[in-house]
């Protein structure tokens, strides 16, 4: 029997062919991949990712990172500039001791001070974050070299540098991004040898800027993709990802035709609140091109299809505008050998969810 509507959906076909494309775009280009699992937070897929030649996974938090280590996929990098406390540093320290090779962002010199001050050093390596365009986190490029010293001199290993140019989130960005990103990393890297460190690692990337890292003369040895395991709304839109490549779905039946639109079962509560500036709705449907999610509650979703509407009852694919905040609205996955199939042929515990500390 199918399962009750709305549930999130993995077109395995589909999701392991995603990840032997970026593996193998990497590998053409000599990078390493560490794919951002805090995407998907789901362990069998980490594994899948290591098995096509990932070096390691990239994690957002502490809780990633223990719940990918339990399971034994334990080299983990922490793309963030964590505020080290007892207990944080209490965290790290088990997983080292367990046997992972941990690695975590710094930003500034405060911050590479507190983590030796900490008990951090020569357990933990650090990357540290430069801003190449986005503005979140991250010092800038010449200052590289500055909070690597003070890292190495409080007995850190600093093992290179990194950044994410989310600022390829937008239409027409993704090139200019990852030529910014280039810059600034080389900036980066320069500065930490002029400061008489070498980086062994230069990381960067992110999914709609991935191709166009891999096509320039960039110093990157590292990318960091995470939503190009799925796909979603928002790469269908920037162009990143054909609609026949998505593979992560929420299953939701049609419940009413009220005022001529197609109201479904699936509101923000499974498919996410995150709507861009410049998109064009709440999401998409797989099968219907041409529809839209014109208005989106906590239990509905409203939309906006020309022509004839799928008969109530009936069920369809929707694609969640950002993916990842919908699989962390969830417990499990539901995995569907092929995408057309009517019973999925297993599930898989979202063993990060919620996982935000």
């Amino acid at each position: 029997m199918a399962p009750s509507t709305p549930y999130l959906a993995v077109d395995l076909e589909r999701m392991q062919a995603n990840i032997a494309r970026a593996a193998e775009a990497a590998t053409a280009r000599g990078i390493a991949l560490r794919p951002h699992a805090k995407t998907h937070k789901t362990i069998e897929i980490g594994r899948m990712q290591v098995a096509a030649g990932a070096h390691g996974l990239t994690v957002a938090t502490i809780g990633e990172a223990e719940a990918f280590a339990a399971a034994g996929l334990d080299d983990l990098f922490i793309a963030f500039p964590l505020w080290i406390d007892g207990k944080r540093a209490a965290r790290l320290s088990h997983l080292v001791a367990a046997g992972a090779a941990i690695s975590m962002g710094v930003d500034s010199v405060e911050g590479a001070e507190r983590m030796a001050r900490a008990g951090l050093a020569g357990r933990v390596g650090a990357r540290v974050e430069v801003d190449v365009g986005h503005h979140r986190s991250g010092c800038a490029p010449e200052r590289a070299g500055d909070v690597a010293v003070a890292a190495a001199r409080a007995g850190i290993d600093v093992e290179g540098v990194f950044a994410f140019p989310g600022h390829a989130y937008a239409p027409d960005a993704r090139a200019e991004a990852a030529r910014q990103e280039a810059a600034g990393l080389r900036a980066a890297a320069d500065a930490m040898r002029s400061a008489g460190l070498e980086p062994m690692v230069v990381s960067g990337g992110s999914t709609p800027s991935f191709a166009a890292a891999l096509e320039i003369d960039s110093p990157v040895t590292e990318l960091r993709p995470g939503v190009s395991v799925f796909g979603d709304a928002q790469q269908w839109e920037l162009g990143t990802i054909d609609p026949t490549a998505i593979a992560l779905t929420a299953h939701a039946t049609v419940v009413s035709h009220a005022g001529g639109r197609m109201v479904l079962d699936a509101g923000s509560k499974v498919l996410g609140p995150d709507r861009a500036a410049w998109a064009s709705g709440h999401g998409r449907l797989l099968d219907h091109p041409e529809a839209r999610i014109a208005q989106l509650s906590e239990h509905h979703a409203v939309v906006e299809l020309p022509g004839e509407l799928p008969p109530l009852g009936s069920r369809v694919r929707v694609v969640p505008n950002h993916v990842c905040m919908a699989v962390n609205l969830v417990d499990e996955l539901h995995v569907f050998d092929r995408g057309d199939d009517e019973l999925p042929s297993t599930r898989w515990r979202v063993a990060a969810r919620g996982r935000n500390d």
